[in-house]
C-alpha cells in the first residue's frame, strides 16, 4: 500500500501497517484485492439474501473475494473465467455459477438464466465485458468498476467501451455504474483489514494465491521475476492473487 512497493525493503508509517500473525504469502493478498472487494460491496453493493451478483475475472486476486463476500451475504453469485481449471475453483468458494468464457458465451448464458438481469456487477475487466455486463443489469441494477485489466497494455490504458449509449440504457433500467478506487476510502481501510484478518484466521476466507508453479520457467522468485509474474497476469493464466517470493536470504531477516 506504498509507492516503490516492488523492493525487498521498504518504509511506511506504523498506521499503514496490519501486524500478521506469520510470514505467509496469503496475507498479501489482503490490503488490496480483499479490502477493494470488502469495503466497494460494503459501501456500493446493496447485498441482502437472493441478490443476484456478477463477478468478472471471478478467479483472479480480487475477484476471488467478492464471490466469498457476496456468498457470506447469502447472494447468488456468477462468476467469469477463463478455464475449466478455474471454474473448478470457484465452485469450491462457493461460486453458484461459473462460467469459463472460452467454452460458453457469457452473454448467452446470463440471457437464458438471468432473464431479469443480475442486480450487482463486480466488474475489473472493462471493454467488450463491460458493455456486456452493463447489458445484463436488472431493474435498479448496480455495475461496480473497480478496475480494467482488458485495457492496461493498450496505448490509452483502455479498452473502447459503447459509452454513446450507456446514459440511455441505465435511464431505461434506472440502474447505476459507480467507480470504486480504494485510496478514497482509507479511512475505512484498517476495520476493514482487520475484519479480513479475522475472517482469514476463522478459517472463514479463502486466500488464494498464486506463485507462478504452472509458469513456463516456474514459480516467481526474487525481484527480476516480478517482470514474468506482471506477463503471466496479463496473460489471464493466474488462479488467485500473484505472489512474488523474496529470496530465502531477505525472508530470513525479516
Amino acid at each position: 500500500m506504498a509507492p516503490g512497493s516492488f523492493a525487498e525493503y521498504t518504509v511506511v508509517p506504523a498506521g499503514a501497517a496490519a501486524p500478521v500473525a506469520s510470514l505467509q504469502p496469503q496475507y498479501v493478498t489482503l490490503p488490496v484485492s480483499a479490502t477493494t472487494a470488502y469495503i466497494s460491496l460494503n459501501e456500493l453493493g446493496g447485498l441482502s439474501e437472493g441478490t443476484k451478483v456478477l463477478v468478472t475475472a471471478a478467479a483472479g486476486g480480487t475477484g476471488q473475494f467478492a464471490v466469498q463476500l457476496a456468498k457470506k451475504a447469502k447472494c447468488h453469485v456468477i462468476g467469469t473465467c477463463s478455464s475449466d481449471e478455474k471454474s473448478a475453483f470457484l465452485k469450491s468458494i462457493g461460486c453458484d455459477r461459473p462460467i469459463n468464457y472460452t467454452t460458453e458465451p457469457v452473454s448467452t448464458v446470463l440471457k437464458q438464466e438471468y432473464p431479469a438481469g443480475v442486480d450487482v456487477v463486480y466488474e475489473s475487466v472493462g471493454g467488450a465485458m463491460f458493455d456486456l455486463a452493463v447489458d445484463a443489469l436488472a431493474i435498479k441494477g448496480r455495475l461496480i468498476v473497480i478496475g480494467f485489466v482488458s485495457g492496461y497494455q493498450t496505448p490509452t490504458g483502455l479498452s473502447p467501451v459503447k459509452a454513446g449509449t450507456l446514459p440511455a440504457k441505465l435511464l431505461k433500467k434506472s440502474a447505476s455504474v459507480r467507480g470504486f478506487f480504494l485510496n478514497h476510502s482509507l479511512s475505512k481501510y484498517q476495520a476493514a483489514m482487520d475484519h479480513l484478518l479475522k475472517m482469514y484466521a476463522g478459517g472463514d476466507l479463502v486466500c488464494e494465491v498464486d506463485l507462478g508453479d504452472r509458469s513456463a520457467e516456474g514459480r516467481f522468485i526474487g525481484l527480476e521475476s516480478v517482470f514474468r509474474a506482471v506477463d503471466y497476469m496479463y496473460m489471464g493464466k493466474n488462479t488467485g492473487k500473484i505472489v512474488v517470493e523474496l529470496s530465502r536470504s531477505v525472508s530470513s531477516k525479516l
